[in-house]
């Protein structure tokens, strides 16, 4: 409709004058028609006051003049020239309103009022007073220094902990270094979210700046957030502001979904029928974009998507089918090697057995709560159409709550866990239920799994309980020596060397972590720690540039900058990435700043799983 207006107004512009229509008469048939015409009478001449109006005369139509537009009468009119590469009126008609705003100059340059406009501080979703770490932490921060920590973040953490510490460093309510633009620094923290699989946390980042203040590089981080998240409309405000910002086939194809959800559908399929015509991306991508699109009309077109003939699934390929409720083939998905569990895990448009099966992996990570991960299969295990294995997972679940004795209990907890390499998931899963297991010294050979997992869900008050049925030195131990939260003393040699011989890891890496997480939080002399490590063919001394920079935002007591040093210092797929000198000095940074639960945490979850 305003398209309409536009093009109408633009013929108006490029006619010399203007012929207005006598208007359609009202009356019925017979009614009128042979009244004869009446007399022209002269017009009176102009007085200085206006003359009243005559009743009884005929009526004439009172036209009113488009604003901004000359009148016929205006001798203005005439002596309007347009520029000689001014588009005609059928080259208007095939732009998208993008181009007619531009070409009018209608595109606004915000689309919020003056007075709702929010600067560019303190940019994120964690106040301090819920639970965000310090708003200024970072201001007087070397700029470089940042920007090298967050560019240097490129994947997923070895700990769970330490990702749940990074996301909650990330999406702090932060100022930005004062030498760094405030708009790139939300940006960067963007991409760190989007890159360890927190979509739906750098949407919210992002959401926080207004629309006409996006650059290219916030755009991007933004683009990737949505599509993690499903949400392609989510873009269309800075769609809308920010068109020029990219030029490739994806971005003209949101802009044509936008089109569609603001009610341009025809434009929407012009566009996205152009770009299958012209080939302006693979044809896969195009019918989803259809089909994306049509979801926003009804009477869609009706789009077949087939999957014959790719070998590759992409975050477009995926965010868009599992918003559309469109079935991946396993194959794909196989390939993929769970590259969008974490998007599947938070996708309530899938359903529930793949979320089931993608919440192992978000689970283990951090991406997921137990408590998330609890609710989802009680979903699973009250819907009927749900069957197979998933719905015995979810009995067993529930038999691992309410089993009448605690050894059938622990058993179904087993059997939940299995022997996968998602198993640390299984163990974030059953947390709540292993702290409902009594401690009794019958379980005490149990008692290491069970404290593992609910060290996975932060309930040490829970683990605590069984320190009363384990014997000194064995793994239970180790775990509950480092999760204390205060402890009078340190902890005698005798006890570690009980722990190192019992230890069958390989390489016994739970004893050299043991050792690390002990020293960082000052429970063993360092240097007795480093005689020990160094005794397991370990390292837990020797400086290296991540060490010093950790060391020394440490010492001046930054929460913020250690935190992402944390995250900087855990990238990997595995605790076999990490190394007992990277965890001591970790576990010391965190200790130092106030952190000390998270230090605890990082320290009992790498000698549970190394």
């Amino acid at each position: 409709m305003r398209r309409g207006l536009l093009i109408a107004g633009a013929a108006l512009v490029l006619t010399s004058g203007l012929a207005w229509a006598a208007p359609e008469s009202l009356l019925p048939p017979g009614f009128g028609s042979n009244r004869p015409a009446p007399t022209p009478t002269p017009a009176p001449a102009p007085t200085s006051a206006a003359a009243p109006a005559q009743s009884g005369g005929a009526s004439v139509p009172v036209i009113q003049p488009l604003p901004g537009v000359p009148s016929a009468a205006d001798p203005g009119l005439a002596d309007v020239t347009l520029p000689p590469d001014f588009p005609s009126l059928k080259e208007i008609e095939a732009m998208d309103n993008d181009e007619i705003d531009v070409l009018f100059g209608l595109k606004p340059k915000f689309d919020i009022p003056a007075a709702a406009r929010r600067e560019v501080a303190e940019i994120g979703v964690l106040a301090e007073d819920e639970s965000g770490l310090p708003v200024g932490s970072l201001r007087s921060q070397p700029a470089s220094l940042v920007r090298a920590i967050l560019a240097g973040t490129k994947g997923p953490l070895v700990s769970r902990w330490g990702h749940i510490l990074l996301r909650r460093a990330l999406a702090s309510r932060l100022d930005a270094p004062k030498d760094m633009d405030p708009v790139d620094f939300a940006a960067m923290r963007a991409v760190v979210l989007n890159r360890i699989g927190e979509p739906v946390v750098a949407r919210a980042l992002v959401q926080d700046i207004d629309s006409d203040r996006y650059n290219s590089a916030l755009l991007d981080a933004a683009f990737d957030a949505y599509l993690g998240t499903g949400d392609l409309t989510g873009m269309c405000p800075v769609a809308r502001l920010k068109s020029e910002l990219r030029e490739d086939a994806q971005w003209a194809m949101i802009r044509a979904i936008c089109a569609a959800y603001s009610g341009n559908t025809n434009t929407a399929n012009r566009d996205l029928d152009r770009a299958f015509s012209r080939r302006q991306g693979p044809a896969i991508d195009v019918l989803l974009a259809q089909r994306y699109a049509g979801a926003a009309a009804e009477g869609g077109r009706n789009v077949t998507i087939e999957w014959d003939g790719i070998d590759q699934l992409d975050p477009w390929r995926f965010s868009l089918a599992a918003a559309l409720g469109i079935e991946i083939p396993k194959s794909l998905l196989d390939r993929s090697r769970g590259r969008f569990a974490h998007w599947a895990a938070l996708s309530p448009a899938l359903p529930l057995p793949a979320r089931a099966a993608a919440a192992d992996i978000a689970g283990g990570a951090g991406v997921l709560s137990s408590a998330a991960m609890v609710d989802l299969y009680s979903k699973i295990w009250s819907d009927q159409n749900v069957t197979d294995e998933w719905q015995d997972r979810a009995e067993q679940l529930r038999e691992a709550y309410v089993a009448r004795s605690p050894r059938e209990r622990v058993d179904a907890i087993y059997e939940l866990w299995g022997s996968g390499s998602d198993s640390y998931g299984r163990q974030v899963l059953t947390a709540y239920a292993a702290a409902r297991v009594a401690p009794s010294s019958d379980l005490e050979d149990d008692a290491a799994p069970l404290i593992g997992s609910m060290l996975a869900a932060g309930l040490d008050r829970n683990a605590l309980r069984w320190g009363s049925v384990i014997s000194e030195g064995s793994p239970a131990w180790g775990l509950l020596a480092l999760v204390q939260p205060q402890r009078q003393g340190t902890i005698g040699s005798g006890a570690i060397s009980d722990f190192i011989d019992a230890d069958d890891s390989s390489g016994k890496r739970k004893s050299q972590f043991l050792v690390a997480g002990l020293a960082g939080l000052g429970r063993i002399d360092v240097n007795s720690a480093q005689s020990l490590v160094s005794d397991l063919n370990g390292q837990l001394g020797g400086a290296t540039r991540w060490t010093t920079a950790i060391d020394r935002a440490a010492a001046v007591r930054n929460q913020t900058l250690v935190a992402l040093l944390v995250g900087l210092g855990m990238q990997g797929d595995s605790w076999e990435k990490m190394t007992p000198r990277h965890l001591f000095h970790i576990v010391r940074a965190l200790d130092q700043v106030g952190l000390s639960a998270e230090a605890r945490m990082i320290a009992a979850e790498g000698v549970a799983r190394a």
